[in-house]
């Protein structure tokens, strides 16, 4: 089984977020870049596949060479080679068809992919490539199990869960479930140092094409301030609650 394993190279969620050039660029000054948590899940998940049932995992990410430190790490957690698309992701749709098109000419049976990357919770790439490629999808998975092309899953819904039934070939958009928390691999020396011999491709973007672009940047408001309202005065917090809150 050939497994390719998309993964988003975000910031932190510690780190401080500013923006340059009157709010129209992201400032990447004293920012940490990691893997997207929730691509981290389905990584290890496809670790899971190969060291049970002997599948090889493609790592890939469409970015510039600042990406390549985020693929190298997916690599030491034990991916066989990963894939660098050079172009600069603007919207979903143009990641969806760089990825769709290096899975179109590699083959893979399954694709896996974070439900959402944690910097713009588009929660729409899993999707496109699923739609570009013909192949079918699931989304909000928690669970997976592959017997030759044959494929059960389960994915959260309102309320509840509903398990699917599937075939290869496949794109699945994972979230916590589809391992543990605890399950998550640190990467080790030892393969911290194969990940130095592992081969990082770098092609060109075969998509030029950018539906949307970024006018400009907006912090969220700063949270206003707490007003304290004593216990015995009932009709003052209804008043609150009622004219400015607005929730009553």
């Amino acid at each position: 089984m050939k497994i390719l394993v998309c993964i988003s190279h975000v910031p932190d969620t510690t780190s401080k977020i500013n923006f340059t050039d009157n709010n129209t660029n992201f400032d990447t000054n004293g920012v940490q870049f990691v893997i997207n948590p929730y691509d981290e899940f389905v990584l290890t998940r496809a670790m899971w596949f190969k060291e049970k049932q002997g599948a090889t995992v493609t790592v890939v990410n469409v970015g510039s060479a600042s990406t390549e430190s985020t693929l190298r790490k997916a690599l030491a957690i034990g991916a066989d080679n990963a894939i660098r698309i050079n172009a600069e992701p603007k919207d979903g749709m143009s990641v969806a068809k760089e990825i769709a098109a290096v899975a179109k000419e590699g083959a893979y049976d399954l694709i896996l992919a974070g439900k959402e990357s944690s910097d713009y919770n588009g929660q729409m790439v899993p999707g496109m490539i699923a739609a570009l490629l013909g192949y079918n999808f699931v989304n909000g998975c928690v669970q997976m199990d592959v017997d030759g092309t044959h494929v059960t899953a389960t994915r959260e819904i309102d309320g509840g869960s509903e398990s699917l039934q599937t075939s290869l070939p496949l794109v699945v958009g994972g979230q916590k479930g589809i391992v543990e928390e605890s399950d998550l691999r640190i990467p080790n020396m030892r393969g911290i140092m194969m990940a130095r011999k592992k081969p990082l491709n770098v092609i060109e973007s075969t998509n030029s094409d950018n539906a949307t672009n970024s006018v400009s940047f907006e912090k969220p408001a700063p949270k206003g301030a707490v007003k304290l309202v004593d216990a015995e005065n009932i009709d003052e917090l209804i008043n609150l609650l009622h004219n400015e809150a607005k929730v009553i």
